[in-house]
Formats: structure tokens, sequence, C-alpha cells
């Protein structure tokens, strides 16, 4: 029988791709969602086992972990990453899980001036002794950065916290949900790895801004905004931990520290990481 896996942040980006991956290749998943909602249906209508739970609460993440074999740990650019992880960490040492995939950050570091980095480097530590064999990724920025600007992108302008020479090979989500279902559906060689994941090719900030305006036919001019300008406008309202870790970032972006590229998408996850010009035209409709 194919052991159970959980996947935390099931209706999120990364998680809900290897999800699916998962239950695509007849492996048992239990989807750690916060809520049932729309979602959720959907995962659970693909035959996932749906478990309502919070990352912050020790008991709930017990009971979820419970009979599973193999887990995926994700946690959002909020506070509270540290702590997660250490009651993920111990119900897992309780429950006898045998593998952990974390999902960390490229910036994360010991020197790390962002809080959420930091804490991030603190979480990779905590599941290395917690005697769990764990495997990390750290990818560079998102793809989907650009579905949260979407807006702004409907206005004509990407407005970014990102200096003009910085450069990153943006990833989609469901490259890195690729690499996670690999990872998790043999995690052979994996034990104590950390991945650095990329998409295909670096860009600037203004690169990115123009190669969306040339795929959706229209002009998008690049503009640099504050952390909290940003943060303002994606959420709606401030976001004070957010906002830190964006200015800390944007100078790691400035410094280098996202930049580069890599096959690890393509040599674990099985699968060509898709360009930029093609997550645009696959999300077109989102943009409209």
């Amino acid at each position: 029988m194919k052991p159970t896996l959980l996947i935390t942040g099931a209706t999120g980006s990364t998680g809900r791709a290897a999800t699916n991956l998962l239950l695509d290749r007849g492996f048992p998943v239990r989807a750690f969602v916060h809520r049932e909602d729309a979602r959720s249906s959907k995962l659970a209508e693909s035959g996932a086992e749906i478990v309502v739970g919070d990352l912050h609460d020790f008991h709930s993440v017990r009971r979820a972990l419970e009979g599973v074999q193999r887990a995926y740990f994700v946690h959002p650019i909020d506070p509270g990453i540290a702590q997660a992880t250490v009651q993920f960490a111990q119900a897992a040492r309780e429950a006898g899980v045998e593998f952990i995939v974390n999902m960390s950050q490229k910036s994360a570091r010991r020197e790390a001036k962002s809080n959420a980095a930091l804490q991030h480097w603190l979480s990779e530590r905590v599941f290395d002794w917690s005697g769990t064999p764990v495997a990390h990724l750290r990818p560079t920025y998102f793809a989907e950065w650009l579905l949260y600007m979407r807006r702004m992108i409907g206005e004509g302008r990407m407005s970014v916290p990102f200096g003009t020479t910085g450069r990153h090979a943006p990833i989609a989500a469901e490259d890195q949900g690729a690499v996670i279902a690999a990872i998790l559906a043999d995690p052979i060689g994996h034990a104590g790895q950390v991945y650095p994941l990329f998409g295909p090719v670096e860009f600037t900030a203004p690169e990115i801004a123009e190669i969306v305006g040339e795929s959706l036919g229209k002009t998008v001019r690049y503009e640099k905004i504050t952390a909290t300008q940003w943060a303002r406008e994606v959420r709606g309202q401030d976001a004070p931990f957010l906002a830190q870790h964006l200015d800390e970032v944007a100078i790691d972006h400035h410094d280098g520290v996202f930049a580069g590229t890599n096959d690890i998408v393509e040599r674990i996850g099985g699968r060509s990481p898709m360009s930029l010009a093609a997550f645009i035209e696959k999300h077109r409709a989102v943009f409209q």
C-alpha cells in the first residue's frame, strides 16, 4: 500500500499543485485546510481527505498527522512561523512521520535582516534537530506575485518594492508542486538536502513589466513603491510583518540573493519550469 501523505496549505498554490499530482499518482492524500470552502470541496471531489485545522493549534496538527507517513509543511509570510514549525515537528515525531518536505525561502539564512527569512532559517534548524528526515525548499520569488498584482496590471502598471538592477527567475507554484510531489512520492536520497528553486530565466523588475505588457498586448509600466505601499495595495490593509520582510528582501534582491537558475525542477520534478510568458498566458483571464 502507498503511504498516506499530509499536505498543509492544501488550497494554496504549492499545496494544491502537489495534492493534485499526488492524487493522480494514486497516493492517499490528507489535505490540511483552514476552512471548508469551494477550494477544499474541489480537492475532496478529486479524492483528497479534508482535515480542517490550524498550524498554530498543536492538537489539530497532531490529529491531522495521525497515521501519516510523509508530510509537506508550508507557512505564509505571517507571524508565527517558528512556533508553527516547533508544533509540527513535535507532532510529526509523536506520529512517527518518516519524512517532511519543508517550504522555506531563498533568503533564509542566519544573517537575514527580514524577520520572516530569519524565522524560516530557524524553522529549518528545528526540523533538522527534530530527528525526522527533511528536505528544505528555497524558492526565489513566485511567478504568482503577478496574480497578486492583477489590479495594478489591469491599470497598466507593475508597482513593486524592487529596483531596476536586481534579477530573479520567477518560478510557478505548479513547478514547485511537482518537486514537492516527487520528493514525497520517493524521498530516498533527499534527506538533509536544501534545494534552491528557480524558473528558467532571470529578469529585472522592469523586464518583467515589459514581458507582462507584451504578453497581454498592453503597456504595463514598471514603478518602484515602498513595501508598505505594496502590502496595502495587495492586502488592502497595513501588514507590518510582511512590509518589514519586503523592505529587507528588496535589498537582498538588489544584492543578488534571489538570482540564479538551476535544473532542479526538471531533474527532480520531471518537467521543464514554466516560462514567464507561458505563465501569463495560462492566467490571462485573471488579468482581464
